[in-house]
C-alpha cells in the first residue's frame, strides 16, 4: 500500500514535468536576465513553506547568478512587528515601500494559491502586487492555482499543473524549487559554479 502511494506520487511528479509550460519558464528566466542587465533587484514573497523557499532562492540568486535579491520573511523582527502593529495584509507592501521598490525591480511570488482578497487568502501578496503595479515593476510568480491574484496580474506566471487535488501544496512548493534551480542553471544567467562540482571527488 505504501509503495503504491510512493509510486503514484512520483508518477504525478513526472506528469507535472511533462506538461508544465516550458515557454513560461523560459520567459521568466529571460525576465530575470533583463533585471540583472538593468541592475534591478528581486524581491521574493511567500508565506509558510513558500517563505522558506524564498530564503533559499535569495541565496542562490545572489550567489550563483549575481542578482541582488531579498525576502522580507528573512527579517522575523520586522515581519512580526508589522503584523502586530499594522496588520497582516500590509507586511509586504510596506516593506517594499521602505526598500524603495522601483521600475527596474522584480517581485517574485512563491505561492500555492497566489492570493485572494475575496477569500482572505494571502492578502499580503495581493497588496504587494498592487503596490508593484503602481510602481511599474515586473511581476512574476510560481503558483499552483490559476484563480489566484498572482496568476491574474503577473507579467509572467508559471502555473504548476494540478494533477491531484490532494497534493497541490506539496507539488507546488516542490516545483518552486525545481524551477528556481532551473533558472539559476540557465545558460544566460549562471555565473558561478557550485563548489560541490569544482573540487576533487570526496567519495572516490
Amino acid at each position: 500500500m505504501t509503495k503504491n502511494f510512493i509510486k503514484n506520487y512520483l508518477n504525478k511528479v513526472k506528469k507535472i514535468s511533462d506538461i508544465i509550460s516550458i515557454e513560461e519558464i523560459n520567459t521568466l528566466a529571460l525576465s530575470i536576465v533583463k533585471v540583472r542587465k538593468n541592475n534591478g533587484r528581486i524581491f521574493f514573497l511567500g508565506i509558510g513553506g513558500s517563505a522558506g523557499n524564498c530564503s533559499h532562492a535569495v541565496n542562490d540568486f545572489r550567489k550563483i547568478i549575481g542578482v541582488e535579491s531579498y525576502s522580507p520573511a528573512d527579517n522575523v523582527s520586522e515581519l512580526t512587528a508589522r503584523t502586530n502593529d499594522d496588520g497582516w495584509s500590509t507586511i509586504f507592501s510596506e516593506w517594499l515601500k521602505i526598500s524603495n521598490l522601483n521600475s527596474k525591480d522584480l517581485i517574485f511570488v512563491f505561492s500555492v494559491g497566489g492570493g485572494s482578497i475575496e477569500k482572505n487568502i494571502s492578502p499580503n501578496l495581493v497588496e504587494a502586487l498592487k503596490y508593484g503595479q503602481s510602481i511599474g515593476c515586473k511581476l512574476t510568480g510560481i503558483v499552483g492555482r490559476d484563480g489566484g491574484y498572482t496568476n491574474k496580474v503577473a507579467d509572467v506566471c508559471v502555473l504548476v499543473p494540478t494533477v491531484n487535488k490532494k497534493t497541490i501544496t506539496p507539488h507546488t512548493e516542490a516545483f518552486q524549487a525545481v524551477i528556481w534551480h532551473l533558472i539559476i542553471s540557465h545558460p544566460k544567467l549562471k555565473l558561478n559554479e557550485t563548489k560541490w562540482f569544482n573540487g576533487p571527488n570526496p567519495f572516490p
